[in-house]
């Protein structure tokens, strides 16, 4: 069976840097390896020296634990220390989900104490709904700081997947460790420099935090012993604890003095812990706590337990964040610090479930990294898809090419053999044209041969029933009779058509054809009551006949010599100069 992919969390505190590896055995959060690791702070101040510095000296840190816990290249979920980020509890009044974003934006402009465009923040609704009044808590943090310690982080091989806040993270371990607990339960996270104090309820939460910690009572022994700071937290961490009202004073009174030093500072602790219960009441309507959990480097001081019992009267108990968690046979003894594991403990969930506090403080470049890794997988399929279609497509050109080889092989050898079929097709119509040749002028002159009875038959058949016949009819050839005396063919062309301007002389004049292109009709009619009408009328059906054109509009161009009727004649001429639609050939 395959191992089960490994959970890195990642807890920067001001002072320590802890650095775990979770496995899911069989549904279960299992804690396989872990390190912690204090941070070098200057002998004389017990600060960081500066940013530059405190970031070098906890990428140096960070490798030399990942190298112990052989840790190459990993995702991470790590979380920055509360005093890094602002965060800042607002009530809305009851909104629809769709305006909430809207409403918060706005409340981190008013909250946020830096531009917007300067800070990376989120924020979460914690408390309230259904009509009432609702809890939001917004987080930000410096985008320069940000941007500063994920470099650190991701410079040593772990690649960012959740950024969350220390004081967040133990909230989901806390919940998910103490789920039968009824009331207020105070958790007090006892840091190196802060001290962050959380009210948990059901379905609320608040958060406050207190600039007194560790590095405040190993200041104050400094001071008591006029000694550098180095001296004092080493002095700390051999004789220290809380002393106890009524107990016997220790045998050496240099250890007494620290007892009574640390006790100095964890009453002022107190007192702020006492403000902040009062105000958790008055302005977040919280109830008082019913009991007390500690955490937290310095909350492993001799004592504590006891003191804090003494001062608020409650259960007082270090917090377990590994009541649910598996701890492997492979890791050491982990009784005396489960406390300390808090951070790492609500990290390591954020990837195995649903977690009442969801804030992700991503950087924009780890933004833009995770949206290209979502979106790989979709990449990888469309340039498989393309990958595939391209392959498709080949394969079906190279059978289309195939196929038309062979279309165009089939092809090639039909039109050998039609070319044969071609070439007896061109003797065929070569003997077609030679026949049409010798057959053309038979045709003609058959044609011609009708060309008289079809003339006589189209005459009479247009003519008039009654007072009007046909005397005379002759062909004309140019407006001029054939056959005639020039005399009496130049009496009748009254009209001659009009003369075209001679063509250029050629070297060798071609022949004019002469061809029959006109009719001559002479005839009489009776006196009748239309007189001379009749003649129009029969102008107008030859006008419908194939045979000539006329145009029955201008009937003074067809009829020529129609006199006048008289009472003392009883028949008139006339005489209809018709042009043949077809001209006939002279042999």
């Amino acid at each position: 069976m395959a191992a089960p992919p490994r959970l890195i969390t990642l807890n920067i505190g001001s002072q320590t840097i802890g650095l775990a590896e979770f496995r899911i055995i069989h549904g279960r959060l299992v804690l396989v390896n872990y390190r912690f690791h204090d941070t070098p702070l200057d002998p004389e101040t017990g600060q960081r020296r500066d940013a530059q510095a405190a970031l070098h000296e906890t990428a140096v840190a960070l490798r030399e634990m990942m190298s112990e816990m052989h840790i190459h290249r990993a995702s991470v979920n790590y979380a920055v220390p509360a005093q890094s980020v602002f965060a800042r509890f607002v009530k809305l009044p009851g909104l629809e989900a769709e305006k909430i974003d809207k409403i918060i934006s706005f409340e981190a402009q008013q909250n946020v104490p830096f531009p917007l465009d300067q800070v990376v923040w989120d924020y979460q609704v914690v408390g309230g709904g259904m009509g009432e009044q609702i809890q939001v808590v917004i987080v930000a943090i410096k985008r320069d700081l940000l941007d500063e310690i994920n470099n650190v982080v991701e410079e040593t091989g772990l690649r960012t997947s959740i950024v969350g806040v220390a004081s967040m993270a133990l909230y989901n371990a806390f919940c998910y460790n103490y789920t039968d607990l009824n009331g207020c339960s105070m958790l007090v996270d006892i840091g190196a420099r802060t001290t962050n104090v959380l009210f948990i309820e059901s379905g609320r939460i608040f958060l406050r935090s207190v600039p007194l910690g560790g590095s405040t009572i190993t200041a104050a022994i400094a001071r008591e012993f006029n000694e550098p700071f180095a001296a004092a937290e080493a002095r700390r961490k051999r004789d220290g604890f809380v002393a106890l009202g009524g107990a016997a004073e220790p045998a050496d009174p240099d250890i007494g003095r620290v007892s009574k030093t640390v006790r100095s500072t964890m009453t002022r602790l107190h007192a702020e812990l006492m403000r902040s219960i009062t105000h958790y009441g008055a302005q977040q309507q919280g109830k008082r706590p019913a009991r007390i959990f500690l955490c937290g480097g310095a909350a492993g001081i001799p004592n504590m337990c006891e003191f804090f019992h003494e001062k608020f009267e409650l259960p007082i108990e270090f917090f377990n964040p590994l009541q649910k968690v598996t701890v492997s046979a492979s890791v050491r003894e982990t009784a005396h610090s489960a406390h300390l594991f808090g951070e790492l403990v609500g990290l390591a969930l954020r990837s195995v479930t649903v977690c009442p506090m969801e804030l992700n403080l991503l950087p924009a470049s780890v933004v833009q990294r995770q949206d290209l890794e979502k979106r790989r997988t979709f990449f990888i399929t469309a340039a498989a898809c393309i990958l595939l279609a391209l392959l498709g497509w080949s394969a079906y050109y190279t059978r289309a090419a195939h196929v038309a080889q062979q279309t165009a092989q089939a092809m090639g050898q039909k039109n050998d053999s039609m070319h044969v079929a071609e070439g007896q097709l061109d003797k065929l119509k070569k003997r077609i044209t030679a026949l049409d040749n010798v057959a053309t002028p038979l045709i003609t002159a058959v044609s011609d041969r009708n060309f008289w009875p079809q003339i006589l038959e189209e005459l009479n058949a247009r003519l008039p029933e009654a007072d009007i016949w046909i005397t005379e009819l002759a062909a004309t050839s140019g407006g001029k009779l054939l056959g005639a005396p020039e005399k009496r063919g130049g009496e009748i062309a009254a009209t001659p058509p009009p003369t075209v301007p001679p063509a250029p002389k050629a070297k060798a004049a071609a022949k004019v054809e002469k061809s029959i292109d006109g009719i001559m009709v002479r005839g009489l009619y009776l006196y009748n009551p239309k007189q001379q009408e009749i003649v129009v009328d029969y102008l107008r059906n030859l006008a419908n006949s194939p045979m000539f054109v006329v145009n029955a509009k201008t009937p003074e161009r067809v009829i020529k010599s129609n006199s006048v009727p008289n009472d003392t004649e009883w028949a008139f001429p006339y005489e209809l100069q018709l042009t043949l639609r077809k001209p006939v050939k002279l042999p």
